[in-house]
């Protein structure tokens, strides 16, 4: 089993290691890391927004029939994403095709006129990284407001998170992981 990371060129420098080291260590896994080599489609000019449900469409058939990536994708980009029906989210993953991506436009202070932390980005980029991750292992949404695995829907309540799995979450990452 492959975690592989495409850092696409609109994210912010310099979060990549550490943020791939993070993911691994909480995986129990390696994540390898590479520049995103596609063009990310599915921009909406009404909302100003990508669809990342178009995008993961469009990695399905690029990374998966066209490249023959088997490997668990996560794509981590600088644009602003949305979902038919809610204004935006932080990522979203297709676990039928080992696919996901993450947005860091929410993730950082300064969208929200708050002093920009380096560090708060990488927290909540490796949160919403293992979360992508762990969906494409097969596991579901977590009532723990702590657990990773927790569906946050605000920034606070991303960063009330920890970047741990609750022991119910962790027992099913594991379980998981001998099937993949």
């Amino acid at each position: 089993m492959s975690f592989l990371i495409f850092w696409d060129s609109t994210s912010p420098e310099g979060l990549q290691i550490p943020v791939a080291q993070a993911i691994g260590a909480i995986l129990g896994a390696n994540v390898e890391l590479r520049e995103n080599p596609v063009m990310l489609r599915g921009f909406d000019g009404v909302r100003g927004q990508y669809n990342a449900s178009k995008i993961l469409a469009d990695m399905q058939d690029i990374y998966t029939r066209q490249h023959g990536i088997g490997d668990y994708i996560l794509i981590v980009t600088g644009k602003d994403l949305f979902i038919p029906g809610r204004d935006f989210v932080f990522g979203l993953a297709r676990p039928s095709v080992r696919a996901g991506i993450v947005s860091t436009v929410r993730l950082d202070n300064r969208y929200y006129q708050r002093k920009g932390d380096f560090y708060d980005t990488i927290d909540r980029v490796v949160k919403e990284g293992t979360h992508e991750f762990c969906h494409m292992l097969g596991l579901d949404h977590c009532r723990n407001s702590e657990c990773i695995m927790f569906c946050p829907t605000t920034l606070d309540e991303l960063d009330r998170k920890r970047k741990t799995l609750c022991p119910a979450c962790q027992k099913r990452l594991e379980a998981a992981k001998k099937y993949f």
